[in-house]
């Protein structure tokens, strides 16, 4: 049983509501309309035309607050929110989700740690999906919106019964590449097929495209790039790469601090800068 209200779920095959949120396989939780088809595309080719796999999409935030140029600059707060829905919506009939909630938070109440509403509502949401795999944002990520969004993501899945606990938890790239973590830190998510299919799901964005923002480029193009620079000494194997860092130590210790985890993968990418150089340093001394 749910009791988040109704109006918030869209269900594109329109299956009863509990069904859609049960088969539910593959869960991203995004701040914004666009984040999942940026963030969580490895989980929407997963479960594409997958009768037995299911992406479901939850975008916690309403939107209001995008910068816009024409010919959308004249919308109000209200008239974004519609025009950006309209936009999520479309893009999760494309890319068959199970279910999209939008649950419509302001980035205030995101951003506010004792607000609890959107944590309440991802526990209720996991709890009844039960997802295998998560796709959140990376907590490198320095959009504050994204950021509050991992922070809150992470407190709601420690909350949960360890038999509801996913059993992959990624943070994916948005804002801030993660092409600089070092190997051991860093999850490739091969996403070589579908390119049409990719492109179509950002392309349908064009209040953000039109409005002066280029995401469906960006994103297209970061992928390509983390695939040919992820090793110089290899031939591509892949020709699209999302790069993700495994949340899952977060739920797996409930106790760990988050802060001194981000601060290991910084202390890790520093001890393997330092000793690169130190090793070409040493080899020229002698």
């Amino acid at each position: 049983m749910i009791h988040i209200s109704s109006d918030k779920f869209i269900i594109p095959d329109k299956r009863p509501l509990d069904e859609a949120l049960h088969r539910t396989t593959h869960l991203g939780i995004g701040a914004h309309q666009d984040d999942l088809e940026i963030m969580a595309v490895h989980g929407i080719l997963q479960c594409h035309h997958e009768k037995s796999l299911w992406f479901s999409g939850v975008i916690a935030g309403d939107g209001r607050g995008s910068p816009l140029g024409r010919p959308f600059a004249h919308l109000s707060a209200d008239q974004l929110q519609q025009v950006r829905n309209k936009e999520q919506i479309e893009a999760a009939v494309l890319g068959q989700y199970s279910v999209l909630a939008l649950l419509g938070h302001s980035s205030e109440s995101i951003k506010d740690p004792s607000d609890k509403n959107l944590i309440n509502d991802l526990i209720e949401l996991c709890t009844v999906c039960r997802p295998e795999t998560i796709y959140t944002h990376s907590l490198f990520d320095r959009h504050p919106t994204h950021l509050a969004t991992v922070f809150k993501t992470i407190r709601a899945i420690r909350s949960l019964p360890n038999e509801a606990q996913p059993s992959h938890f990624y943070g994916c790239e948005v804002w801030t590449s993660l092409d600089w973590l070092v190997e051991s830190d860093k999850i490739r998510l091969d996403v070589s097929s579908g390119k049409d299919l990719q492109n179509n799901l950002l392309e349908v964005y064009q209040s953000q495209i039109k409005g002066g923002k280029a995401y469906q480029q960006a994103a297209m193009g970061r992928r390509l790039a983390n695939a040919t620079f992820s090793d110089s000494h290899q031939t591509d194997s892949s020709s699209g790469v999302i790069f993700a860092m495994d949340l899952m130590p977060l739920i797996q210790d409930r106790q760990m601090d988050i802060i001194s985890f981000i601060q290991s993968h910084i202390n890790h990418f520093s001890t393997e800068i330092i000793n690169r150089f130190q090793a070409i340093n040493n080899s020229e001394s002698q």
